[in-house]
């Protein structure tokens, strides 16, 4: 499903980012979300230097933000939360489904992704300074104990609960977090799990939206 101008869904996106974090910003969390389900946005594009009054659309100044009539959104759990309520097949409708396939939602942000964000900012941003070093190690042990945990639970499972919901949309996008390391690719549960997740047609579509629009505006003489 082409991305339409004249939708009335719009999300903010940044127009470019550096290689290490092309794919993973967090727009493609919303992108894939709406993809799954065939239904049109509009993507307002911004640079770096936001303007000034982004932040009465988005506290923290981040992307994406999420546009729907008078609706306005930040924070792309609630807002995937909110897509799903649109549609049973990315959110059971039956209470015990739904309830269990947001608990997932809540999960992946804030049992998993703190923890492999720590690790992951060690590893891209710090790692030749000294502290980091030090930090390094206690760092990739509690993200190996996090991903333990989710493979654990997930063990012959193909998705978290008995198909795929915005849990498994979230924990994939946060899993791939971890891309510069094996931790994930390599592991017997997690690798083939993170590739269903990737091989999903709304996703490679989503994926390929958000990185046709950094090749767009790539800066000159940056790096692809």
């Amino acid at each position: 499903m082409p991305i339409d101008p004249s939708a009335e869904i719009e999300i903010t996106a940044f127009r470019w980012v550096p290689p290490f974090a092309a794919g993973l910003v967090r727009d493609q969390r919303l992108r894939w979300a709406l993809e799954e389900i065939g239904l049109p946005y509009r993507v307002r594009l911004l640079g770096f230097e936001r303007p000034a009054d982004y932040v009465k659309e988005q506290p923290f100044d981040q992307v994406p933000t999420y546009r729907e009539g008078e609706l306005l959104m930040f924070e792309t759990g609630a807002i995937v939360q909110h897509i799903g309520e649109k549609d049973e097949r990315l959110l059971p409708r039956d209470p015990v489904g739904r309830m269990r396939a947001i608990q997932w939602c809540f999960a992946a942000l804030n049992s998993v992704e703190p923890a492999i964000t720590n690790f992951s900012l060690i590893d891209i941003f710090y790692a030749d300074q000294e502290w980091a070093k030090l930090r390094r190690s206690g760092a990739e042990e509690f993200a190996r104990l996090k991903l333990k945990r989710v493979a654990d639970w997930l063990g012959t499972r193909e998705w978290l609960e008995d198909r795929f919901t915005i849990g498994d949309l979230l924990m994939v996008t946060v899993l791939r977090n971890l891309r510069q390391t094996d931790l994930v690719n390599a592991h017997p549960v997690l690798g083939p799990y993170l590739a269903r997740g990737e091989a999903r047609p709304a996703f490679q579509r989503a994926l390929a939206d958000q990185l046709a629009t950094f090749a767009e505006h790539q800066p000159q003489g940056e790096p692809a």
